[in-house]
């Protein structure tokens, strides 16, 4: 049959026996004649070839599996044990070769030798290749429904560990440093591949799953004081402030040291109160938003040739580097050095402690993720009769929508190696079998299901049902109430529009929009809208003949319209500063926006 030829989704010809030449190409490229980046694919139905060799394709190794039989043998294992043959000779020689989306499609993998017939094509190197670095670190992944697969490996990328041992010398923008990081008790291969101790980014805790009071409804986790007391979930937050000493035109330069009192935009006394003679702060103040970090002048922004020569104008202007809105710390490290240029640098890192409080969110390896709802005293959490106080206690209603089963297995895997002391394999698709985890918890003395009786802390009684408990990887996210938690009275606003600037980051204001609205209404607080809608308030001359906005000149005293003059009546009207935009906006496309005024009266 015939059928088309493609080269890089571009028709190059037409060929008789597609099949034949696609086997021989394949085989050339496993004998080196043809580059390993190329790929082939035969459409089955229209008997078209796709041969693609551009870059920006997903593509992954295979091992070549011929008459039913890998070419990867024993012997070739060994070698590549005694560092005598390497990936690139096992490439070379055809015995591996990368696939991409388009070529799959021809082939036929196999997840393991047992599962080899005629018809394979291809053999899985481990099954745990197909998934990603991240995504592998999940236990008992296959376990799992995808989408929580999905989750749980990008929760990993946000969660807060020992990032890099020389964290003290280094100067990175808001990073986060847990003080405790623990080994998972549960893990999978690719923990040892990754070095996955000299990084960890987690701690194992004791989790009940139960309810507790409805604090840790909707995906919600309560959290035990006595665990916070003891170093669960501390982390320390820090930031760095930078500083330059630049230089402008007529060689006039900034300088950092305290400013003087007859510097534009000096601040008061108090806010330069920590900073020492050369105008930088020590190490280990405690400061607050507002408080100088880095006292600096700069000379006046816009000089003209005259204005360098006079006296008056050359106040310098303050532009100190003060810490942001809504942040506190105490001043880590302080590195005076130069940059690139030449100019001198200064950088100060502030760090701040963070102890788990309502709202900081946690989460499992299993894309399990929940804000913290509640912290129990000890005293009164829940315990079973083995003494034991879970650390986290975990809806039970997360489990049955989301289908995360390796959550629960964990649970199990963690308390049986907690109790034997050693670490469990949950690699996916080849980890230890419950059953095997069951019998070794049931040897330990424990229920071979996972649950034990607990005692309801508050009143001794036995709670009637049995709790399914464990050991859990938890992880702390970089998610933090301190970090987001905002509100503003009065405050800056922008220039155009008179409304309040937005951000947290420049104090600005919480935009109330029509649903909003609708809550406040439903609430019977609707006279709060009055004041909520008033963020750009405006009082406007407006000329009651030709209804456009009039001119109110408060030197002279005079009111008037730029079309009808003097003698005409003028009212103020109240509107919102952004509509008056909107009618500036229609004058300038040649609209006439009319103002036809009636009496409130």
């Amino acid at each position: 049959m015939m059928g088309e030829i493609y080269l890089n989704s571009k028709l190059i010809g037409e060929i008789d026996n597609p099949k034949e030449i696609v086997d021989q190409m394949r085989e050339e490229r496993r004998k080196g004649n043809i580059s390993s980046n190329v790929n082939i694919f035969l459409h089955a139905i229209t008997n078209n070839v796709y041969v693609e060799t551009q870059k920006g394709r997903a593509r992954r190794p295979l091992i070549v599996v011929k008459d039913g039989k890998p070419l990867l043998t024993e012997e070739h294992i060994k070698k590549v044990d005694k560092n005598d043959l390497s990936w690139t000779d096992l490439l070379k020689e055809g015995i591996i070769e990368y696939i991409d989306a388009g070529e799959e499609e021809n082939c036929l993998v196999a997840f393991s030798e047992k599962e080899l017939t005629q018809e394979h094509t291809h053999m899985e190197i481990s099954p745990i290749a197909m998934l990603g670095l991240a995504a592998s670190l999940v236990p008992y992944g296959n376990f799992n429904q995808s989408t929580r697969l999905n989750a749980g490996s990008k929760n990993q990328k946000q969660a807060i560990g020992f990032y890099a041992s020389n964290f003290p010398v280094r100067l990175d923008m808001d990073v986060n440093l847990l003080h405790y990081p623990q080994m998972p008790l549960v893990q999978s291969i690719m923990h040892n591949v990754w070095d996955y101790d000299k990084h960890p980014a987690g701690q194992n805790i004791i989790v009940a799953i139960m309810s507790y009071k409805g604090y840790n409804m909707e995906d919600a986790i309560i959290i035990n004081r006595g665990s916070i007391d003891r170093g669960f979930g501390r982390s320390t937050y820090f930031r760095p402030s930078v500083a330059e000493e630049l230089r402008y035109p007529g060689g006039l330069v900034d300088e950092v040291s305290i400013p003087d009192k007859d510097v534009k935009g000096y601040k008061s006394e108090k806010d330069y109160r920590f900073l020492e003679d050369d105008g930088i702060i020590f190490p280990e103040a405690a400061v607050n938003e507002g408080d100088v970090i880095i006292g600096k002048t700069s000379p006046p922004r816009f000089l003209s040739s005259l204005d360098e020569y006079s006296i008056a104008s050359s106040t310098r202007r303050e532009s100190s580097v003060s810490l942001r809105h809504g942040e506190k710390g105490v001043i880590d490290f302080v590195l005076v050095t130069e940059n690139g240029e030449g100019n001198r640098l200064i950088q100060v890192r502030v760090r701040d402690s963070r102890v788990p409080e309502i709202g900081d969110k946690f989460t499992s390896r299993h894309g399990q993720k929940g804000v913290c709802g509640l912290i129990v005293p000890p005293e009164d959490m829940p315990f079973s009769s083995s003494g034991i106080i879970p650390d986290i206690i975990f809806s039970p209603h997360g489990i049955p929508s989301r289908m995360t089963i390796s959550h629960l297995i964990e649970l199990i895997g963690g308390k049986v190696g907690a109790l034997s002391g050693r670490f469990i394999n949950g690699t996916t698709f080849d980890a230890e079998p419950e059953e095997e985890l069951r019998k070794e918890l049931l040897a330990s003395g424990f229920d071979e299901t996972g649950t034990e009786t607990f005692y309801n802390g508050e009143t001794g009684e036995r709670l009637q049902a049995k709790i399914y408990v464990g050991n859990m990887y938890y992880l702390k996210l970089k998610h933090m109430v301190a970090n987001k938690l905002h509100a503003r009275a009065r405050g800056p606003i922008q220039l155009l529009t008179r409304q309040p600037t937005e951000g947290r980051a420049k104090e600005g204001g919480l935009r109330l929009g029509e649903m909003e609205k609708d809550t406040f209404v439903a609430h019977g607080a609707s006279l709060l809208l009055k004041e909520r809608f008033d963020s750009d308030k405006t009082i406007v001359p407006v000329c009651e003949n030709c209804g456009l906005i009039a001119v109110s000149d408060e030197f002279k005293n005079r009111r008037y319209c730029p079309i009808c003059g003097d003698n005409v009546e003028i009212s103020n009207i109240e509107m919102s500063y952004a509509f008056k935009l909107i009618l500036d906006e229609f004058k300038s496309l040649g609209i006439y926006p009319r103002l036809h005024l009636k009496s409130k009266y």
